[in-house]
């Protein structure tokens, strides 16, 4: 376990090891000793703490503030902070001069040429480094003496651990190859394995995955092991010690599982989820690859882990798990102004907000697949992330008023463009008439685009499978006249020629 401060001095890392430790049974006394951190400091956090998990379970209270005061991070000065002296840059150089003793004795056989320990530290201060000889006399002579790992059989039971992993999986949807990831939490006790596809392994998806099992399973487990990916190890602090991401930390401490990070290239220390991606991976996608939509494949996904999971003791594994904690919040939460397209701007990406909020500000909650903007706390729109760059989401009920007004500027529109089978429609029949186009929308803006495109069909006693053949025929031109028209306007706002 990491301590990163003195006595005093608070960091997240610190403030997770207090609450585990307490929630162990320890005493501030032993505390104290035990991670160099004041007694009232200690009783302070750990008071906080238990007064928080009350509110939490209180009728009426507001849930988010406590999971935000539960996961908050710790004011500190890290002005004072002593830096550690043996890096693991240090650690490299050593195995590097230490390997080349290696290769010398296979060459030379063992001789009177080997380098002493004295003349290894004088290279490692020659290199720059500074250390004293004894911390490298020690490094060296625990390098020397490693013996051969021995492998231990482990038995757990119900509730104790769960294991974490990503894998990767090649699939063709809607006739495009691309590599997507399966986020990957599997329990060796219940022999329970579970999964859920992303477009990438960044930190929303990952929390998002571990929100996501948790209210499956409606508990939470006791340990969860992980490898060193980013997600979880923030960066190394000499050569065993690893400082943790702060989110996974949050994390930990609103669940209240306990963080387990198996050593480096070490993947038997979690096998069942390195062999559960590998099932998964098989049983799942190895016949099956093609889909329509990413939303299929994830359908199918589900489907396949109920029939992959029958044999599994998750029903007796779930009376055993910690309690049920409510869902946490994952939003980034951020304030954003309309400009004069009704577009509001989000990383390099551009989405469309109703008319009447041009000029205004708005609040948008950014989850990792999803984008919801609200106006004076209310839900005004939605959109599906976009996962490029410098790309526009736009809905065109979003700017009826206007195209009542200029009805003329429906036809080249990038709102109308943006749907090829709606573009098709309107081209076909209703380019004389867009007034009547527009109402029809008017009046059935709360359908889906597609319950719109039959509405139209049928307004129009148009056969579906003939609107279809026609936005199919012109999808390709649309869709080169959409990107063109779309890499103009980002363009122009993002500054580009």
């Amino acid at each position: 376990m990491y301590i990163g401060g003195g006595k005093g001095v608070i960091i997240l890392m610190d403030k997770h090891a207090i609450i585990k430790l307490k929630l162990e049974g320890h005493s501030n006394h032993k505390l104290e000793k035990m991670i160099n951190v004041n007694r009232k400091t200690i009783a302070k956090y750990w008071n906080e703490y238990k007064n928080q998990m009350h509110l939490l379970s209180s009728t009426g209270a507001d849930n988010k503030e406590i999971q935000e005061k539960i996961c908050s991070e710790p004011v500190y000065d890290s002005s004072n902070r002593k830096s550690r002296k043996y890096t693991i840059e240090m650690d490299q150089f050593l195995d590097e001069i230490l390997e080349d003793e290696k290769e010398k004795c296979k060459v030379l056989g063992t001789n009177k040429q080997q380098l002493s320990q004295l003349q290894i530290y004088e290279l490692v201060v020659n290199e720059g480094f500074a250390i004293s000889q004894s911390t490298i006399t020690n490094k060296i002579r625990e390098k020397r003496n490693k013996v051969k790992e021995c492998f231990i059989k482990q038995d757990y039971d119900y509730g104790d651990r769960l294991e974490y992993d990503f894998g990767e999986v090649k699939l063709e949807i809607d006739g495009t190859i691309g590599t997507y990831h399966m986020a990957v939490l599997s329990s060796p006790g219940g022999d329970f394995r579970w999964s859920y596809l992303y477009k990438n392994q960044k930190q929303d998806v990952f929390l998002d995955s571990h929100v996501r099992f948790f209210e499956l399973v409606k508990g939470v487990y006791r340990e969860v092991v992980y490898d060193n990916m980013k997600n979880v190890v923030t960066r190394f602090v000499g050569r065993n010690e690893k400082e943790l991401n702060k989110e996974l930390l949050k994390l930990s401490l609103y669940y209240g599982f306990d963080i387990n990070v198996t050593n480096c290239f070490k993947g038997n220390e979690k096998g069942h989820v390195e062999g559960s991606v590998k099932i998964i991976r098989n049983k799942v996608f190895a016949l099956h690859y093609k889909f329509k939509t990413f939303e299929d494949a994830q359908e199918f996904l589900n489907n396949e882990l109920v029939k992959l999971n029958s044999k599994s003791k998750i029903a007796e594994e779930v009376a055993c798990l910690l309690p049920y904690k409510p869902k946490l919040e994952l939003a980034d939460i951020t304030t954003l102004k309309v400009n004069k397209y009704s577009f509001v701007q989000t990383g390099n990406n551009f989405y469309s907000v109703p008319e009447y909020l041009v000029g205004k500000k708005v609040t948008a909650k950014i989850y990792y697949d999803q984008i919801l903007i609200f106006s004076n706390n209310h839900l005004v729109c939605e959109h599906k992330k976009i996962d490029g760059s410098r790309e526009t989401s736009i809905d065109i009920r979003h700017y009826l008023d206007s195209f009542i007004k200029k009805p003329g500027a429906l036809k080249n529109s990038l709102a109308l463009k943006s749907i090829p089978q709606l573009k098709s429609i309107y081209d076909n029949y209703f380019n004389k008439n867009p007034k009547e186009f527009i109402e029809v929308i008017r009046k059935n803006k709360e359908k889906s685009f597609d319950e719109l495109i039959k509405v139209l069909s049928e307004y129009q006693n148009v056969p579906i499978n003939i609107i279809k053949f026609k936005a199919a025929k012109n999808e390709m031109g649309l869709n080169n006249l959409t990107r063109k028209q779309t890499s103009k306007y980002n363009n122009i706002c993002l500054g580009g020629r």
